[in-house]
């Protein structure tokens, strides 16, 4: 149960699920440093990477305390767009006797323990809460890179139509999105190799020792997902990019020839433009006839220009095919 709220700082007290007192602070302000600093002493210097947006995931043993530092997922699908910054750092803070729990923003993850949604996690211990943490987080990344694999698709979609800027940079986001979500899935590896390994952490049953086995699992999985989500958008990006590119340059060469077809005509009026004498030009038809030619000449050189650029291509077809043989 609660025994209090303060501000954003809400404790909750061991039951017969826990037997250690969590400090859920979320969504920290100026008050709530000031409280966690002078009540709970707690560093500045420590705080102060909890709250940096870049902070990695790591561990470090204090005089009588463990803090751990995770890269947790700051919201999920609801949200119209978890993308661009979709994971927070969270600070855990384990004492003898309690947990404290130091987050900048707010998260599905603490919201779901907050709420007991996840009776099956080993959250009886402060170890098996950190492992559970952890655990929830991997799925809820897992979650997240299904559905931005989804939009991915739908924006892939909308390209195949029409290619805007609106979506080029969509897709751009998207990349970014990815990116911190391999960091941070990659940076949280890094820890559960740690958490299994150092002598700070210690785990209290076979159970926690299996169900970390299983987290890291899940997150070598989001990594793996992650990875192949990343190329297949590189290289959709690069293939729209040659598309681009390909479309310009077929729209390059058909103004190339519009320009050399107005050539010849321009340089028929043009001569006879200069005190020239114009054949039969006290007939009334003189121009008609002058008219008819610069059509004639301007439609033969499109001809000319647009046929010897399909023979040149032609050519490099046959040239590609004998060297293959």
């Amino acid at each position: 149960m609660e025994n209090g709220v303060q501000d954003m700082i809400t404790i909750r007290a061991n039951d017969d699920k826990r037997n250690y007192t969590w400090v859920d602070v979320r969504d920290v302000n100026r008050e709530d440093l000031s409280v966690l600093t002078e009540e709970y002493s707690i560093s500045s210097d420590l705080l102060a990477d909890i709250l940096d947006q870049d902070e990695q995931s790591r561990i470090e043993r204090g005089d009588d305390y463990t803090s751990i530092i995770v890269r947790i997922p700051l919201d999920d699908e609801d949200q119209d767009s978890p993308l661009i910054q979709n994971a927070i750092p969270l600070g855990i803070i384990l004492y003898k006797d309690k947990v404290i729990t130091i987050c900048q923003g707010d998260s599905v993850v603490l919201e779901d323990f907050s709420k007991r949604r996840f009776r099956q996690y080993p959250v009886a211990t402060k170890e098996g809460f950190v492992l559970s943490i952890l655990g929830r987080s991997a799925l809820v990344f897992i979650r997240m890179l299904k559905y931005i694999n989804r939009q991915k698709d739908i924006v892939e979609e909308r390209l195949h139509d029409v290619v805007t800027n609106d979506e080029i940079i969509r897709l751009l986001d998207i990349q970014k999105s990815l990116v911190y979500l391999t960091t941070s899935l990659t940076t949280n590896e890094s820890l559960l190799e740690k958490l299994s390994k150092t002598p700070i952490f210690k785990l209290n049953s076979e159970e926690e020792v299996d169900f970390l086995n299983d987290v890291i699992t899940d997150n070598k999985q989001a990594i793996a997902m992650a990875n192949i989500y990343s190329s297949i958008l590189t290289g959709t990006m690069e293939a729209f990019s040659s598309i681009l590119g390909n479309n310009m340059n077929i729209i390059m060469k058909r103004l190339t020839i519009i320009s050399l077809a107005l050539m010849f005509p321009t340089f028929i009026t043009g001569f006879f433009g200069m005190n020239v004498r114009l054949p039969h030009q006290d007939k009334f038809f003189a121009w008609v006839f002058l008219l008819i030619i610069c059509i004639f000449v301007s439609i033969c050189g499109s001809l000319i220009v647009n046929n010897w650029d399909v023979s040149k291509h032609q050519l490099k077809k046959r040239k590609k095919k004998k060297d293959k043989n």
